[in-house]
C-alpha cells in the first residue's frame, strides 16, 4: 500500500451528510471480484444519467475537479453498509484524503466518519481528517470563492493548510497505530509480516494441538 506522508492536491466539495457506502459505490458494481474497476462508478448514481453518460452539473464530470485528490464531504461519511468496494472507489478515482466535520445533536457527537469505513480507509491507505462544523464551513467557503483551491495536508504535522488567500492551516488529530500504518504504507499483510520474527519463534517452542479429532467429545 502506498505510504502517506504529505499530500498536496485539488479540493473537491460534495458538502452531504450521511453520505452511504451505496451512494460512493451502488451495489450493482460489487459483483466482480477484482479489486480494480471502481473509480469509474464512483458516485455511480450523482455522476451519470440513465442512459449511462455523464452528468455535467456534477462536479466531478468538471474540470479541474476531475483532478481533485481532496475530498470535503458532510458528517457520518461512508455510514450503511460495510463494503471495502467504497474506499477502492474514492482511491482509484484519484482521492487520497477526505475531510469531513462532526457534529453535536441533542448533547451527543456525530462523528465524521462511520467507524467501519474509518478502519477500510486505513487499511487501504485513504486519509480521512476529522475537523469542528466552523473549520469545514470555512474550507467550503474558500472552495467556493476560489477555484481551483489547493490544499496540503501533512499526516507528519496532523495538518491541514488550505492554500487560499490568506493560507490557513488546521490540525487533526489520529490515533497513534493509525497514524504509523499510513506513514510506513502498511496493510494488514505487512503489518503480520513485521512480527514474522516472533511468530516463527513462537512456533518452534509450541507443538501444534489438534483437538477434538477422532469424532469423539469431552
Amino acid at each position: 500500500m502506498q505510504p502517506f506522508v504529505r499530500h498536496r492536491g485539488i479540493v473537491a466539495v460534495i458538502f452531504r451528510a450521511n453520505i452511504d457506502t451505496d451512494q460512493i459505490i451502488p451495489k450493482q458494481f460489487l459483483k466482480s471480484v477484482k479489486r480494480t474497476g471502481y473509480g469509474e462508478n464512483l458516485f455511480y448514481d450523482w455522476r451519470y444519467d440513465r442512459e449511462g453518460k455523464p452528468r455535467p452539473d456534477f462536479l466531478l464530470n468538471r474540470d479541474p475537479f476531475r483532478r481533485a485528490t481532496i475530498l470535503v464531504a458532510g458528517n457520518n461519511f461512508g455510514c450503511g453498509s460495510s463494503r471495502e468496494h467504497a474506499v477502492w472507489a474514492l482511491l482509484q478515482f484519484g482521492f487520497r484524503v477526505v475531510v469531513a466535520p462532526w457534529k453535536e445533536e441533542g448533547g451527543a457527537k456525530i462523528p465524521a466518519f462511520a467507524d467501519i469505513f474509518r478502519g477500510n480507509a486505513v487499511r487501504n491507505g485513504l486519509l480521512t481528517v476529522e475537523l469542528g462544523p466552523g473549520e469545514v464551513e470555512e474550507i467550503v467557503r474558500e472552495a467556493e470563492s476560489q477555484v481551483p483551491l489547493e490544499a496540503t495536508v501533512d499526516l507528519e504535522q496532523q495538518q491541514v493548510i488550505l492554500h487560499s488567500t490568506p493560507e490557513r492551516i488546521y490540525r487533526f488529530d489520529i490515533a497513534e497505530n493509525e497514524k504509523r500504518v499510513l506513514l510506513e504504507g502498511l496493510d494488514p499483510i505487512a503489518l503480520t509480516l513485521r512480527d514474522l520474527p516472533e511468530i516463527e519463534r513462537f512456533e518452534k517452542q509450541h507443538d501444534v494441538q489438534l483437538y477434538g479429532s477422532g469424532g469423539g467429545s469431552s
